[in-house]
């Protein structure tokens, strides 16, 4: 392929999850290695001749927010306002075939596997010297560490296997190492992430080693925040309750996702673990871990999810008592098991059912966010927007969470930085505090 000139930037779009916002991130830093301007923020196509859209696939909504923004860039480039349009990641590694039938505009599709391939078709020069590195795309003081790739979980509803393949293990020798890399580079939280945390290390070395990569993780900076995501449930390792406990740096957070909680319909999703069990989990850990914060996601309008069912997942949702939560509506992937069965649920009745969870949510994060009025808490500070410095709990992750608000007026707070402030008001999601000190991290 005729490789793109260097004389303008290359814009890079990244959809999905964190960790396709990783897979940007390599290719920024090859890019970057090369020579190449990249701008990660493409919000004005002015002085670009190049997009390289990285695209999720996961689900319906994903899948056509990827296509939408694809056709987007087309259309800028039949408008000679682009000269090329690149689409990577999940989507392409998915129908890449349809893709280049249905968008013959688009230069080329890459898989989620073909950094060298695209880093050369944009004129640049793979250097495996870094491999592993990345440039940050988030505010400076946070950054996403993934420690797998893929998963070998067969959960019926979800096509990442057939996307990523199987789990592979990063060493902890490698992982340490970015870690140290992100912490010198003044990152102030790392967020531990892949397709299922809790699997860690057993291909590698034979036994789920998460809990000792925590613990290493937290010997990097005793003043950086580590935090855990995606903990699934089946298997999950009771050995990172003392590491929890016993650090302060590792957030009291763990997020794990049940999907359900009806015995017929975690069997035909194939999750591994009974409504018991899952309900004695939760029990477990909150036990373990006192004063845990317990993130969850559930799905609504799983085949033949009947209402009966439905009520039963509503009814445990408003007795667990999360303190964080997301629902999705149902959607029928090609290529996972549950595409066998009738989606015989309607998208009205799908979106009605996230909606009734979600408010029934709203009540119970308004409750548990007026229990915290009066308290102290350890925040740390992203940004400035508006009248607020906005900022995050130890029990909160970037985007998906609560914020906690501190007023411009009168305080001088530092984005990156932590603080211990006293909540003096609260909203269903959002805490409103008053600063009382800069400080490192302690646990009271």
């Amino acid at each position: 392929m005729k490789t793109r000139s260097r004389s303008r930037t290359i814009g890079l779009v990244s959809l999905g999850c964190a960790k396709n916002l990783i897979d940007s991130e390599l290719l920024q830093k090859q890019l970057d290695a090369s020579n190449l301007k990249i701008s990660f923020d493409p919000s004005s196509i002015k002085d670009l001749d190049t997009i390289v859209i990285n695209t999720c696939g996961f689900i319906g909504d994903a899948k056509q927010e990827s296509v939408e923004t694809i056709l987007q860039y087309v259309h800028a480039k039949s408008e000679g306002k682009l000269k090329h349009v690149f689409v990577m990641g999940c989507l392409s590694e998915r129908y890449r075939d349809q893709l280049k039938k249905d968008i013959p505009e688009v230069d080329a599709f890459y898989g989620v596997n073909e950094l060298k391939t695209i880093v050369k078709d944009l004129g640049g020069h793979y250097n495996k010297r870094l491999l592993g590195e990345r440039m940050i795309s988030t505010p400076s003081h946070y950054a996403y560490l993934k420690i797998a790739e893929g998963c070998d979980r067969k959960c019926s509803f979800c096509a990442i296997p057939g996307i990523r393949g199987g789990h592979i293990s990063r060493s902890s020798a490698d992982i340490l190492k970015e870690a140290k890399g992100l912490v010198a580079n003044g990152v102030k939280e790392i967020i531990v992430i892949s397709q299922d945390t809790t699997f860690y290390g057993f291909d590698l070395y034979k036994r789920r080693q998460i809990a000792d990569l925590l613990e290493q993780l937290a010997g990097v900076d005793e003043n950086v925040w580590i935090r855990l995501h995606y903990a699934y449930p089946h298997g999950f390792p009771m050995d990172i309750f003392p590491v929890i406990r016993d650090h302060a740096n590792i957030c009291k957070y763990i997020d794990i996702p049940l999907q359900h909680i009806n015995n017929r319909i975690l069997k035909s999703m194939k999750r591994g673990l009974s409504s018991a069990k899952t309900r004695k989990l939760i029990e477990t850990i909150r036990k373990e871990i006192p004063g845990v914060i317990l993130r969850s996601s559930f799905i609504a309008g799983y085949p033949g999810e009947t209402d009966t069912e439905f009520s039963e997942l509503l009814d445990f949702v408003r007795d667990a008592g999360f303190d964080r939560l997301g629902v999705f509506a149902y959607s029928h992937e090609e290529g996972t098991s549950a595409y066998k069965l009738r989606d015989d649920i309607s998208q009205k009745i799908k979106h009605e059912r996230v909606s009734e969870i979600m408010a029934l949510q709203e009540q119970i994060s308004l409750k548990k966010n007026i229990a915290m009025v009066g308290k102290q808490i350890k925040i740390l500070i992203d940004r400035k927007e508006g009248d607020y410095y906005i900022a995050r709990s130890e029990g909160d992750s970037p985007e998906i969470d609560n914020e906690v608000l501190i007023p411009l007026t009168g305080n001088k707070l530092k984005p990156g930085t932590f603080s211990e402030v006293k909540v003096i008001s609260a909203e269903s999601f959002d805490l409103y505090a008053e600063p009382l000190g800069m400080l490192g991290i302690s646990r009271k």
